[in-house]
This record gives C-alpha cells, sequence and structure tokens, in this order.
C-alpha cells in the first residue's frame, strides 16, 4: 500500500515547527527518523495531512550530560547515541539496551525520542526510560512541561503528547556509581520486537526489575534483599500482576515463565555486587 496524500514541511527552527503543531492540530505528525511512523503511513495506519520533518535541527541533535542528567535531544538518532563515547559510563543500562534496538540499518535513522513517542510496549527505550525513572520533555506554543516516564506513556502505542506538542528531548538519570544493571531480551530473532524484555539495577541496596513486552506499558518491581523461595513469590506475583496475553508471537503462560525465570537469574546477576 502506499500511504494517503500529505504535505511536507521541513522547517528551519523549532519555533517554526510548533507553529505548523498550533495550525493543524491532529492534522500534524511529527517526522525525526521514520522507522516506525512510513509504516504506519504506507499501511494507512496513520494519515496526517502535514509532515513535520524536524531531523535536521540543530538544536534537537544535541547528547549533553549535565547536573547528573543525560538528556537527548528529538533528533538524535539510535545510532548517535549508541556511539558516543560517553554513554557507558553515564549510563550503562542504555548501552546495554540499545543494540537490541532493530537492526544496524534501522538504527541509523530511527531516533531515541521518536521510539519513546511511538510508545510500543514491547520496546526498548520506553522501558528503559520507566526503569530509571526518567522523563521527557514536551514544547508547544502554549510552554514547556516535562513529564515522568510513567506519566507519559498512557497506554499500547498511547502518550500523553497534545496535538499541539512535540518531544524536543528525553532525560535519564546518570548511574550512580559502583552500581551493576544488567539487560535480556528473547524475541524471534534479534532485532525484532521484544517477546520479552528485561532491565535491572541494584540501587542502594535493592534491586529494580523492569519488564516490557508483557504489560500495555514498561513495568518495574522494588525488590529488598531477597532469596529462595521468597525471591520466587515475588517474582510470580509480579508475572501474573502484568496481565500477559496469547498472540502469535507466544502465550501468556510463557511470558510469565521468562519473567520468573529471566527475572530471578538477573536479579541474582546485579545483587551479587550488593549485598
Amino acid at each position: 500500500m502506499k500511504p494517503a496524500p500529505f504535505d511536507y514541511a521541513r522547517p528551519d527552527t523549532v519555533d517554526e515547527a510548533l507553529d505548523l503543531l498550533a495550525e493543524h492540530g491532529d492534522g500534524a505528525r511529527i517526522l525525526a527518523g521514520g522507522q516506525s511512523l512510513v509504516a504506519m503511513l504506507n499501511m494507512r495506519l496513520a494519515s496526517p495531512t502535514v509532515l513535520v520533518d524536524i531531523s535536521r535541527l540543530a538544536p534537537l541533535r544535541t547528547i549533553a550530560l549535565d547536573g547528573g542528567v543525560l538528556e537527548v535531544g528529538a533528533a538524535v538518532t539510535q545510532h548517535e547515541l549508541l556511539t558516543w563515547p560517553g554513554l557507558a559510563a553515564a549510563q550503562p543500562l542504555l548501552a546495554l539496551a540499545l543494540p537490541w534496538v532493530g537492526h544496524h540499518q534501522t538504527r541509523q535513522r530511527g531516533t531515541v525520542c521518536g521510539s519513546l513517542a511511538h510508545a510500543d510496549p514491547s520496546a526498548e527505550l520506553p522501558l528503559v526510560l520507566r526503569h530509571l525513572d526518567g522523563s521527557v520533555v514536551l514544547r508547544s506554543r502554549r510552554g514547556r512541561r516535562v513529564l515522568a516516564a510513567a506519566d507519559f506513556q498512557t497506554g499500547m502505542m498511547t502518550t500523553a503528547l497534545a496535538a499541539d506538542e512535540m518531544v524536543v528531548a528525553c532525560r535519564f538519570p546518570a548511574a550512580p556509581a559502583g552500581g551493576r544493571v544488567a539487560f535480556r531480551e528473547v524475541g524471534q530473532r534479534h532485532g525484532d520486537f521484544a517477546i520479552v524484555a528485561l532491565a535491572a539495577t541494584a540501587r542502594d541496596g535493592k534491586v529494580r526489575l523492569g519488564v516490557g513486552g508483557v504489560a500495555a506499558v514498561p513495568a518495574t518491581l522494588d525488590l529488598p534483599p531477597l532469596a529462595g523461595d521468597a525471591l520466587d513469590d515475588a517474582l510470580n506475583d509480579f508475572a501474573w500482576g502484568l496481565g500477559a496475553g496469547d498472540d502469535i508471537h507466544a502465550t501468556a503462560r510463557y511470558r510469565r515463565e521468562l519473567v520468573r525465570r529471566l527475572g530471578r537469574r538477573m536479579v541474582e546477576e546485579v545483587a551479587r555486587a550488593h549485598p
């Protein structure tokens, strides 16, 4: 299929992009990398009247570490963040997760913020942002606001983004010194959507486990020091609470089992550094 007709605009400034969003409202869609949007256009799952291309806006192509926060502009590609020299030190969980995002070719064009705005429940970057208690910076002609990850993604492929707003950046807290992180994913092939993706970090004597690909939005579980049956029981309750369903890729039972088994391995892995 081919997309329905639309106009194409390439503003020279962020303010011009915001003017277009204010003018067209629900009829406008932001184009950054286009790795999800173009497919939706071709299948006519989206039919905007105008595409607003922000991919060349220099103010949105920045990566900065300031005050313990890693801020990534809306036009930064996944490849650019993955190859940024300070990534592994600033936020090692991101460094582990990014190679699982699509394929080498798609990471050249796909943007970090675009993945967050698309809000696919199987996507790795929304999971990492939620797991780390990151945030998203939004702008419109009405002003600017910052939403926590838990408030931004409201459901399956839905967010709190208003029709006249655009994501201008996302923020990941820098990793604390001495922590441990882990990331695992199960899919049909590397680069495919995750059947289940899991992230784990050790913080202040506690372990956090994050899961994507099961519920409509990424979910996290904060665990005190647990072992044996107590850990199994906590993971089992967590797995059931995610409300997994059957689909063409996997059964709900299989997803719960991945959460229990892989979750236990990852909790034990990161907890070893925090007895």
